[in-house]
């Protein structure tokens, strides 16, 4: 998997916490707010580590 490919999904993930974002807002999550703020944080964390490895 060449660079550009990574950037692309990487890029595809990041859109998708802003959906995740929306969805914690919900009321009626229940016990999957847990698994939402989990995945968010799991997105923040592959996020930096981006960042750091690809100086973007």
């Amino acid at each position: 998997m060449d660079a550009q490919t990574i950037k692309e999904r990487v890029a595809q993930i990041e859109s998708k916490r802003e959906s995740l974002l929306r969805l914690l807002d919900r009321s009626d999550l229940g016990a999957l707010r847990i698994d939402v703020a989990q995945a968010i944080e799991e997105i923040d964390d592959l996020l930096e580590e981006f960042k750091r490895t690809f100086n973007s």
